[in-house]
């Protein structure tokens, strides 16, 4: 069997986050990604044998490159608000150059086809930033509240975040990108 080529994997993906982003997880078919793709649908299908595979697979692809640049440059030395304003410029900064992927991680989360394994895979990769998370708690640096609403919080303020940097409703600059995070760190801190 011929080995699955790379770069049609990645056009694959691309046509596919592009497509969600512009229309929806929900009416998304093969042969539209493939068109976008570049593809013959009949190629798709030698990659994929469904639809679902297919979204498994993307979902499993973008959730492990989020969760990679989550924790760059962490520095477990550092203060807890000086690593959670770094991961919170990581997350903001992937956002903002992946937003197709990060529409379709958010649309696939609140689909039919996000399942016990999506999340025990969310689990083990966001493990070590969970665990940071915790330890702030118990050192009393954030506030003590369920820590799903601590990520909500934290997640919510950087989509929104990228939401008006994108637009041009706000300007990218630093002093911006600052307040923003102050805005979210004085909200989960205890």
């Amino acid at each position: 069997m011929k080995p699955k080529d790379d770069e049609k994997l990645r056009a694959i993906a691309r046509a596919t986050y592009a497509l969600v982003e512009q229309t929806g997880l929900s009416g998304l078919t093969m042969a539209a990604i493939a068109r976008e793709a570049g593809l013959a649908t009949g190629t798709l299908y030698v990659y994929f044998k469904s639809k679902e595979e297919l979204l498994v697979a993307l979902y499993e692809q973008a959730k492990t490159e989020t969760a990679a640049m989550l924790l760059q440059g962490d520095d477990p030395q550092a203060p807890f608000r000086s690593r959670f304003q770094r991961t919170w410029t990581n997350w903001l900064e992937h956002r903002i150059t992946h937003s197709a992927q990060m529409v379709f991680q958010e649309q696939y989360y609140n689909s039919p086809w996000f399942s016990e394994e999506s999340r025990q895979l969310s689990a083990r990769l966001f493990k070590d930033w969970v665990d940071l998370i915790e330890a702030a708690k118990a050192q009393q640096i954030l506030k003590n509240v369920p820590t799903p609403m601590l990520i909500s919080s934290f997640a919510g303020s950087v989509r929104e975040t990228a939401n008006l940097l994108r637009s041009g409703t706000l300007a990218r600059t630093d002093a911006h990108v600052a307040m923003a995070f102050g805005l979210c760190w004085d909200g989960i801190k205890a």
